[in-house]
């Protein structure tokens, strides 16, 4: 039996190695070895135990569908094991692997993992891989929405992120629905089931479900994530329904003729998007697709139209006449002449041809053209000519608006000349123009006069014509609809809608959804353009078999003994951060683990109690991790992934961070960093990550104004500004611009005198910030403020002032941070009061400082406090003590600044400017409530 008991794998610690850091080691999941992957159910098993990437690598290559071996079960086939495997994938794989299979390599040219991505894509191109995207973003949204307004909530914008990205891809495959449909037939055997199956696709796809979650999600990231400028066409209605539709045609030209069942589902997808709101687009490409830019496709065309509804074939063949109006015609006046309508008879006898070809054997499609010729609301009203045309030309053989009824007698006096002469003398004609003429609209009278004179053109002698002599019938227009008469449009060739496709200038009238940037507003023309795919550059081609293996970084070295071939992969969990980030002996393990640290935590943060169970060990590494390599924007790494581990459990952190600033045995750099840390994530938890991006590293940095020196003497010479520094300076300049500002006005006369300028309201509003939702506000006090006031007093009491707090580096970071976490709060914060009472008890008790970094900290400290209360009644009320002894301490501090006491250098000049801030906010609060004060002026003197 002792052999059943024999451990997996037993872990010892090296001899010299530090009990804190045998503390701290990474409580690992024990990796059992597995063997190959052979079925189904040892894929299952390896996805549920958080693989590594040799492992993931072994699972997809078993269930490509691509290069079905010995496996017997394609995941593209519906079941519930098939079901259970895409769940797993969508909901674990991809946001620990996503970051990985998606990272570009050769400075972003290529990917790093091409095959692993194409085959993890294949396993999701299912009906069962779009439901889990699909509920994937339902719960990410939900999540969104819940997390709200809440205390410790984290952003899931980056996994919605990704799954906005997989789905993207998944659809930019020209054969996605086709696909779907040859996984389907697989159950042949269960017909009823497949038929089930394709219609609850039809409606995730086609009725909206996917387009309205894919919109609402980029919603949601667009808020969260200001950096995100980027679209995705599958959140665009216009570009999404422009994919269905070519997609769609493309499964037809594909199938066979005789192959209804396949018709009848493709019918079926394009009827739940015509209710998407954007019938156009659907038709245009399908038509196109069909009938123009493949050959023509007659039979499938008329197989698939067959299938839709009565009532779906009209709204179809409506949809067609619009579209083909907009892409082949202009809608404006073509030139005058006897033979205008010769310059674009090839485009007229072209669509001619199409609407013939789609109504020639459907008795129900020619009764819809008759209609829409004659029914009440005009044919085609606000339609090209050109569309009339053609559409006159069809039924001409066969046999109301002013151009349909010339363009119609022009036909009929060719065909039966008499017909038309006894219509011109019938008294319903000669009615029909008697009462235009006596209409009261100016329209009207000459648009009667038009037809009356064109018509009698053609009945009457040359002395007995209809003739009203004015002006009004000579001009260009009116002899324009005179030759209406004169049109004799034919049905030619479907060709004579492609024939000019290369006499003009190629442009893109319908985005295609490869890229929605090269979307350009559609322009009219009486010219066909070509519809073509553009493909996009920085994209990859939809779902590629295989693909060549990528070239590495490391193959351009000249020198072949220094390349090298196992690289390593970049954490997935934050087990593996751990271990990497511990890996001091390794650069590349050490700075991969570093870089992407910071992104790992945020994208952890709301998956799984991964961060929450070793937040504490990994701020323990970073705050205690030293630059051996001399990195690159090290400090500005660390800092980032400290940042992210306080935004993820900001309640928890910051009180751990507090009581490490002083109870942590570190360096004054690292208790800065944790300084930084608390001031910079208290910031971004009230709302100000956009603003503070560049001063940590999360943005792009921010330029200097004049020259710099090389980069190696920069490195040497150039003064490092801390980001708790610069964000101070930056609030200093917000506080002090409003005063100096209202000094410069009482200076320069009365306000009588002074001319004002208004805004109007839309520029006010505009340039007026939107509120943003405040999570620090509910937690500073018992998570940021007292953690570090309380402590800040026990370390004065125990030492006095021979504490290493009272370095004047430490001290002056240590009053800003407080000073920035008070700002970043808000006014509306609940403890405000208590805050105020403490941090102003605390500033006080400081006054005695004589450094100038930390005078000019104190001053800054005490403005913010005095800026952040704006109810200055309840500061003179409940501190009108702290308030009297403000006023004279910084009147001294100012008058000891004019008199050089500050050195006269550039911090004096600072801090005596800071000084007359802070005089002028405590006066105008004495002057104000002086009564107020009264009482406690007598017991201060």
């Amino acid at each position: 039996m002792d052999e059943l008991l024999t451990p997996a794998r037993t872990t010892r610690g090296s001899v010299d190695e530090q009990p804190f850091v045998q503390a701290a080691k990474v409580k690992e999941v024990l990796s059992v070895p597995r063997g190959p992957i052979l079925s189904l159910e040892d894929a299952l098993d390896t996805l549920c135990s958080k693989p590594d990437f040799n492992a993931l690598k072994q699972t997809l290559q078993y269930l490509d569908p691509g290069a079905l071996g010995e496996s017997t079960t394609n995941v593209n086939v519906p079941g519930p094991q098939v079901a259970k495997l895409v769940n797993i994938l969508v909901s674990s794989t991809i946001p620990d692997y996503w970051a990985i299979l998606d990272k570009k390599s050769n400075k972003g040219k290529t990917l790093a993992h091409p095959n692993e991505r194409t085959i993890l894509l294949r396993c999701l191109s299912s009906v069962s891989g779009l439901g889990a995207i699909l509920v994937r973003l339902q719960t990410l949204i939900a999540l969104s929405k819940e997390g709200k307004g809440k205390t410790g909530a984290t952003d899931v914008s980056q996994h919605i992120t990704d799954m906005l990205d997989i789905a993207k891809l998944l659809l930019k495959g020209k054969k996605f629905i086709s696909g779907i449909w040859d996984g389907l037939q697989h159950l042949a055997d269960a017909r009823l089931k497949r038929d089930l199956i394709w219609k609850e696709f039809a409606s995730i796809l086609g009725g909206g479900k996917f387009l309205s979650m894919a919109a609402e999600a980029l919603d949601i990231v667009k808020a969260s994530r200001k950096d995100i400028v980027r679209n995705y066409w599958i959140a665009s209605g216009s570009q999404y329904c422009t994919w269905i539709g070519r997609s769609a045609a493309g499964m037809v030209l594909d199938l066979r003729e005789d192959d209804l069942d396949a018709s009848k589902a493709v019918a079926q997808l394009l009827s739940k998007s015509f209710g998407l709101g954007y019938m156009d687009e659907v038709v245009k490409q399908v038509y196109s697709c069909l009938l123009l830019e493949n050959g023509t496709h007659w039979a499938k065309f008329r197989s698939l139209l067959s299938q839709f509804p009565a009532h779906e074939q009209r709204n179809f063949f409506y949809a067609l006449l619009r579209t083909i109006g907009k892409q082949h015609f202009s809608s404006g006046k073509v030139s005058v002449g006897d033979k205008w309508w010769l310059e674009d008879l090839d485009v007229v006898s072209g669509a001619a041809a199409l609407l013939h070809g789609v109504i020639r054997d459907s008795e129900t499609l020619k009764e819809n053209l008759v209609a829409w010729l004659t029914n009440n609301w005009g044919g085609g009203v606000g339609e090209a000519i050109g569309v009339r045309r053609a559409a006159v030309a069809t039924i001409s053989q066969d046999e109301v608006n002013t151009q349909i009824l010339l363009l119609a007698s022009g036909y009929v006096h060719r065909s039966h000349p008499m017909y038309l002469f006894t219509l011109a003398r019938s008294s319903t004609h000669l009615s029909g123009v008697s009462n235009r003429l006596a209409a009261s609209s100016i329209r009207s009278r000459f648009l009667g006069m038009a037809v009356g004179t064109a018509i009698s053109n053609l009945v009457d002698r040359p002395d007995k014509k209809m003739s009203f002599g004015i002006e009004e019938m000579e001009s260009p227009e009116a002899v324009w609809y005179k030759s209406l008469t004169n049109v004799q449009d034919q049905i030619g060739p479907i060709s004579g809608l492609m024939t000019t496709a290369t006499d003009k200038t190629k442009r893109d009238t319908t985005p295609s959804p490869t890229n929605s940037r090269t979307k350009q507003p559609m322009e009219s023309t009486s010219k066909i353009v070509h519809i073509e795919e553009i493909e996009s550059d920085d994209d990859d081609d939809g779902l590629i078999p295989y693909e060549k293996p990528d070239s590495d970084e490391e193959d351009e070295d000249e020198d072949p003994t220094l390349v090298q071939r196992n690289k390593p992969t970049a954490p997935v969990y934050i087990r593996d951060l751990l271990l990497g980030l511990r890996d001091t002996e390794n650069y590349d393990h050490q700075h991969l683990a570093l870089s992407t640290a910071a992104a790992l935590i945020r994208r952890k943060a709301n998956f799984g109690t991964e961060v929450s169970d070793h937040a504490e060990e990994l701020a323990t590494l970073l705050i205690g991790l030293n630059d051996k390599y001399d990195m690159e924007n090290f400090q500005e790494m660390r800092l980032q992934a400290m940042i992210a581990l306080l935004v993820a459990q900001p309640l928890k952190m910051g009180q751990w961070f507090s009581k490490t600033f002083f109870d942590g045995d570190y360096s004054m750099g690292q208790r800065a960093s944790i300084l930084s840390t608390l001031g910079i994530g208290a910031r971004e938890l009230a709302g100000y990550k956009n603003e503070d991006a560049a001063l940590t590293g999360a943005g792009p940095a921010l330029q200097f104004p004049s020259k710099m020196l090389p980069e190696k003497l920069h490195a040497i010479y150039a003064t490092p500004v801390s980001p708790v520094d610069a964000l101070s300076e930056r609030l200093e300049r917000a506080m002090i611009a409003p005063m100096a500002a209202e000094a410069a006005d009482k200076i320069s006369g009365p306000d009588v005198l002074k001319v004002r300028t208004f805004s109007s309201r839309m520029e006010v509003e505009k340039r007026r910030k939107k509120p943003i939702a405040n999570e620090l506000a509910k937690i500073v006090a018992e998570g940021f403020f007292f953690p570090l006031t309380g402590r800040w007093w026990v370390q004065l009491k125990t030492y006095g002032g021979k504490s290493v707090y009272f370095d004047p580096f430490l001290l002056t970071s240590f009053l800003k941070t407080l000073a920035l976490i008070l700002h970043a709060s808000g006014p509306s914060t609940l403890s405000l009061p208590q805050m105020t009472s403490e941090f102003w008890d605390l500033l006080l008790s400081l006054r005695q400082q004589s450094d100038p970094t930390v005078l000019e900290a104190l001053l800054f400290a005490m403005l913010t406090l005095l800026e952040i209360n704006e109810d200055k009644r309840r500061l003179a009320e409940e501190h009108s003590k702290e308030l009297l002894e403000t006023q004279e301490w910084v009147t001294v501090v100012f008058e000891a600044a004019g008199r050089g006491g500050s050195g006269g250098n550039t911090e004096g000049e600072r801090a005596r400017m800071l000084a007359a801030s802070l005089l002028m906010r405590t006066r105008e609060v004495v002057e104000k409530y002086q009564q107020l004060l009264m009482g406690e002026m007598f017991d201060f003197n």
